[in-house]
């Protein structure tokens, strides 16, 4: 292998007589009767039509041609992100079993040889290489290449920035999910906030640009910072990068967490509606667009959503030699072992193109991936109700503010009656001591037809005005949602507190962060930013308010051996954020007494409370302070 690695190493590419060879050669893989594949002599006929000259071995069954390779220089990683590895880490392959430097160059070339172009540096983390500045030297001697790009954490970037772009390294990208220095300790288990940061300075300064920043979104966790990402691109040369969370081995996918390319655009567009659209490259992963006037620019990376498998021009080399051609796919050929058996470059080559002649139409043959639903509670919930009600149902419809929620699932469909249900109301008029009123009948209603809104105006609450004591119910006692769009929009804050006793014991720990799970006012802090932002979803008739501003603070009572939660919310919209405000300080208790009943019960959650309101018609509230005894 030695002797095969120096003559691979002491030529600038394959004899002419051989190339001749292998640009003209078509790889004969086994024909996939299940995909819509090229047959051979069509697959020639591709190659031919294109005038520019080509490798055979890089061109898969569907004209692809792959000019784009990342080579993975290490499994090792400084970071724990919760997206991407479990808290654990994962089992690393013995270092014998690693690519040596000799081997990735000898590689590289190889697929130079054959018509890459462009190669990315991966890992784990590959600043944590510690000869990764040589191997972008080497790389850069490889005539052909036109683009060397390492994709990196940003922990050790400052520091080794000014050595990896004298050695010729042309592109950066750096990721962060985060801009919250305690929500980038959550989420990627370690510290280090403040070098990523540094690191996106550093290459700003060296004239990299732009500088790319990946951000994966996730839904619950960072979506509310889409806009302030999208503000770091106005004055510096950055692309930030919103890419939809994808399943991994080991990250504990759940599709409630992804949140698509269209929902992060609207959000976006809501803020800055003439967000203009980019041309990019056919094979561009990235749906480009800029806010006028901006310096920088954002991108969306689509892999779930809207899979750019058609132009997909990439192959991967894992840090232990093998081959994927699929980054979803599992297949995977040991370019390792052929380079240690002594092979030939002949049959390193034809192995590489028969990998490659193998490659799926898309997502490894797999074109169905998670579809989102919102059917499944529902559905769920009726499945309960259809086994009380017995054979006469025909279909079940749940019915609130005077609105039937359809289509239904199809294991309900054959029955002659319908069955509506009612939501149960609250009747707030103190004069009504009716012990059985409307408002709290409860019974099944059967009726041979669903009623419509048209049909009566007793499900429409407009139509009877609303109740004098609570805004919610109206005077018959039928809950509804206000409808607020007629207000106007104003400047809203709300303040509330919360106090959780611990106890002497537990709140030295506290103090001291000496508990087993971690650190507990970080996470209840991150909770309790959560609690507001999903205040809608946990309070049913509370609206989806686009929060400007979420502060939570944590304040130590040595006296009471107590914790005091802050929560400060704002918004500039057509109702209050009372109820975000609880919702946050309330959550952060909860969190606290979560992170904390392993040593003990005794923890007392109190004084929940309102502390001052402003905007709106109903003006402005401040709690006044009880006077002292």
């Amino acid at each position: 292998m030695a002797g095969w690695l120096r003559s691979v190493r002491g030529r600038c590419g394959l004899s002419g007589a051989w190339r001749s060879a292998t640009r003209g050669c078509v790889t004969r893989a086994a024909p996939n009767p299940e995909s819509q594949v090229l047959a051979s002599t069509e697959r020639k006929s591709f190659i031919k039509g294109h005038p520019l000259p080509f490798s055979a071995f890089l061109t898969d069954s569907f004209g692809r041609q792959h000019t784009y390779l990342r080579i993975s220089l290490t499994e090792k990683c400084n970071l724990r992100c919760q997206y991407c590895m479990p808290e654990e880490g994962v089992p690393l392959t013995p270092k014998s079993d690693l690519l040596s430097t000799q081997e990735i160059l000898a590689l590289a070339r190889i697929f130079v040889q054959q018509g890459v172009d462009k190669i990315r540096l991966t890992g784990g983390e590959p600043l944590i290489r510690p000869d990764v500045v040589d191997i972008v030297a080497q790389l850069r001697k490889l005539e052909g290449l036109k683009s060397i790009a390492i994709t990196t954490n940003g922990i050790n970037l400052a520091r080794q920035l000014p050595r990896l772009k004298e050695a010729g390294l042309d592109v950066l990208n750096i990721s962060l999910d985060t801009l919250v220095p305690a929500k980038f300790e959550f989420i990627v288990r370690r510290k280090g906030f403040h070098k990523v940061m540094e690191g996106i300075s550093r290459a700003v300064e060296l004239g990299y640009n732009p500088v790319k920043v990946n951000c994966v979104v996730m839904r619950g966790l960072n979506e509310d910072e889409l806009l302030d990402f999208v503000a770091l691109t106005e004055k510096q040369p950055l692309e930030v990068r919103f890419i939809e969370y994808m399943p991994f081995d080991g990250n504990k996918w759940n599709f409630k967490k992804m949140m698509s390319y269209q929902e992060m655009l609207d959000s976006i567009r809501q803020r800055w509606p003439d967000l203009e659209k980019l041309p990019t490259e056919t094979s561009s992963t990235s749906k480009m667009y800029r806010v006028p006037n901006f310096q920088g620019q954002i991108g969306f990376i689509t892999s779930m959503s809207e899979h750019f498998c058609g132009s997909c021009n990439r192959l991967r080399i894992t840090a232990d030699g093998n081959l994927k051609v699929c980054l979803f796919g599992n297949a995977e050929v040991s370019l390792r072992d052929l380079l240690r058996s002594e092979s030939s470059e002949e049959e390193l080559i034809q192995t590489i193109g028969a990998a490659v002649g193998r490659k799926k139409k898309q997502h490894a043959g797999d074109g169905k991936l998670p579809q989102k639903t919102t059917q499944g509670p529902l559905n769920e919930r009726i499945k309960r109700l259809y086994s009380k009600t017995g054979s006469n149902t025909h279909t079940i419809l749940l019915r609130s503010n005077g609105r039937f929620y359809l289509p239904l699932p199809d294991f309900i469909k054959t029955r002659p009656k319908i069955l509506v249900l009612p939501l149960r109301g609250f009747c707030s008029d103190p004069k009504n001591l009716n012990p059985d009123p409307t408002c709290l009948n409860n019974k099944l209603e059967s009726s041979a037809e669903p009623t419509t809104d048209r049909q009566s105006d007793t499900h429409n609450p407009s139509s009877r005005g609303t109740s004098e004591h609570l805004t919610h119910v109206d005077r018959e006692g039928k809950v509804f949602m206000v409808d607020v769009g007629a207000k106007l929009d104003t400047r809203r804050t709300a303040v509330a507190t919360a106090v959780v006793r611990l106890g002497p014991k537990l709140f030295h720990m506290v103090r001291a962060n000496q508990l087993k799970k971690g650190d507990v006012l970080t996470v209840a802090h991150i909770a309790g930013v959560q609690g507001a932002k999903l205040t809608s979803q946990l309070i049913p008739l509370c609206h989806n308010i686009p929060l400007s501003q979420v502060n939570v603070s944590f304040k130590l009572d040595d006296a009471r051996f107590a914790v005091t939660i802050g929560a400060e919310c704002s918004t500039y919209g057509k109702t209050g954020v009372e109820m975000e405000a609880l919702t946050a300080v309330s959550v952060a208790a909860l969190t606290i007494y979560d992170m904390c009943k392993a040593v003990t019960h005794d923890i007392v959650i109190e004084e929940v409370k309102l502390e001052s309101k402003t905007g709106g018609q109903r003006g402005d509230f401040h709690r006044q302070p009880k006077p002292s005894k």
